[in-house]
């Protein structure tokens, strides 16, 4: 077994855009994401602004999350905005039949969420109800977010304590219409993701970009339909797409079924494989996915949205089933940093993307003990902070020569991969060794542009499901790293066994 290969990167040939979006986040009313996660309400003794956790901010504004969904998933084709505004109070009482059929009072609602995106920095997405809502309610929802003067929704707005109007980028339209959003076959549902859309307006300086939901997995089927549902996109390419802007994707990490999809903390090496396997088969979906819209969008002008992907495992043993609540470990870390080399090679197609999700659900990035109050930071979040540099950088094609494989569900799996984006005079290499025993060397083939300084960080563990807890906070967390000599076309750099790597390039 080769344990030297090659990435070979022209730093002087930029690529398409690495939009900052794919590194967005996604807050659903479910477990102890909103409640005991971002809000912990007002009298709460935890620090907080208004209700939020302040120390959830911090830790997410530190990250330069670029924006968040909400209210769902599920959750949101169960969720009527009326029932979140004015007077907490007043507020009446909900259940939330998919996530733990629990009853819960509304506190946090639509001002309480856009108050949150203010203090994060982060541009709302906002997901809309199409499974059990009107096309009234939803263009309603839209007026009273954006308008600015007196109508009916934006004097409703001002009662409730609002005077501007919010900025809204994003508008999710449904979520998972092919199951809990609807059970909707997706004929039907293309006929109303256009009517909805329709009355979905732009008011004032407002343009909302529009978001169908789209496939799970592999369904071409249904990402067809909606772009056949288009009006003519070979038109002018400066012509924007109508009568929404892009369609979403789904797909989840698992080493099991959806009845028992696998542990988090106690699995196998076949397991990690397995999940490295089913990681890496999200550059397939984004080729097949992307092969189909070009068939009926040549010029690009949809986007595809992949607002739901992360792992997801069987829940903690002792916690509520319905809450989703599992730990995160280095293995979870490999998995995101997999996925975000797929959204980079596919950067002129995949516009946003949502990591499923912020606080104590699925792949978080991050945990708080619901005893203690303690904030762990997991090794998911350590990803997103390395890869900062990508945001808004231009993707540089990574060549990979002499990578071994290994055989896994019938498949050869590249046991290292790799992205590397350009930012005026920086770049950014990251790189993952998804081999569990074997420490590897890489050769960076750096041609194009000279390099002038450079920095090397690490994230790694002795033991594959190292994971952080109030008692170990930085069990799994990134240092320098020195294992980096100067080779006649660039560096040599040493990549340990189960390890996520990232080098940052000074240029001129």
């Amino acid at each position: 077994m080769a344990t030297t290969a090659t990435a070979i990167i022209d730093l002087d040939v930029p690529g398409a855009t690495i939009s900052r979006h794919v590194y967005g986040h996604f807050a659903e009313h479910l477990g102890r994401c909103i409640y005991g996660g971002f809000w912990v309400g007002e009298d709460s003794p935890i620090p907080n602004v208004r209700g939020i956790r302040s120390d959830v901010v911090a830790a997410l504004r530190a990250l330069q999350i670029p924006n968040l969904r909400w209210p769902g998933g599920c959750f949101a084709d169960d969720y009527h905005w009326r029932d979140g505004i004015g007077p907490r109070d007043q507020r009446p009482r909900m259940v939330n039949s998919h996530w733990g059929d629990v009853v819960e009072d509304n506190a946090f609602g639509t001002h309480e969420f856009m108050d949150l995106c203010e203090l994060l920095d982060a541009a709302p997405y906002v997901s809309g109800n199409v499974g059990s809502g009107t096309v009234q309610e939803m263009s309603e929802w839209v007026e009273y977010l954006t308008r600015a003067d007196d109508s009916p929704m934006a004097a409703l707005r001002r009662a409730n304590g609002r005077d501007e109007p919010w900025r809204v980028p994003f508008w999710g339209l449904g979520n998972e219409a092919w199951g809990c959003g609807g059970n909707l076959r997706v004929e039907q549902f293309a006929s109303l993701a256009r009517q909805y859309a329709t009355y979905s307006r732009n008011h004032g300086g407002n343009e909302l970009y529009r978001v169908a939901a789209g496939a799970s997995d592999a369904d071409l089927h249904w990402t067809e339909t909606l772009m056949r549902s288009f009006d003519d996109l070979a038109a002018d390419p400066a012509e924007p797409p109508r009568p929404f802007q892009a369609v979403s994707l789904h797909y989840y990490t698992m080493t099991g079924t959806w009845g028992d999809k696998g542990d988090a903390t106690e699995f196998s090496t076949d397991e990690w494989y397995t999940a490295m396997a089913r990681a890496h088969r999200m550059d397939e979906l984004l080729t097949r996915h992307s092969t189909v819209m070009d068939r009926y969008d040549p010029h690009r002008k949809v986007g595809l949205v992949v607002d739901e992907w992360g792992t997801w495992w069987n829940v903690a043993k002792g916690t509520n089933p319905g809450f989703l609540y599992q730990q995160n470990t280095l293995r979870d870390a490999l998995v995101a940093s997999v996925h975000f080399d797929a959204f980079h090679r596919h950067a002129e197609r995949v516009v946003m993307a949502n990591i499923a999700q912020t606080v104590n659900v699925l792949q978080a990035m991050i945990l708080t003990d619901p005893d203690s109050g303690a904030l762990v930071l997991t090794p998911t979040y350590h990803v997103f902070a390395m890869n900062a540099g990508h945001h808004d950088a231009s993707a540089l094609a990574v060549h990979l020569r002499d990578v071994d494989t290994r055989t896994v569900e019938g498949a050869e799996l590249p046991l290292v991969s790799a992205s590397a984006s350009v930012k005026g005079d920086s770049a950014l290499v990251s790189l993952s060794n998804l081999d569990v025993d074997t420490d590897r060397t890489i050769v960076l083939d750096l041609r194009g542009r000279d390099v002038v300084g450079y920095e090397v960080r690490v994230l790694t563990a002795p033991a594959l499901d190292a994971h952080n807890t109030p008692e170990r906070l930085d069990a799994v967390a990134p240092t320098a790293h020195d294992g980096v000599r100067s080779h006649p076309r660039g560096f040599e750099l040493d990549l340990p066994a189960h390890s996520y790597v990232t080098v940052s390039l000074d240029l001129r």
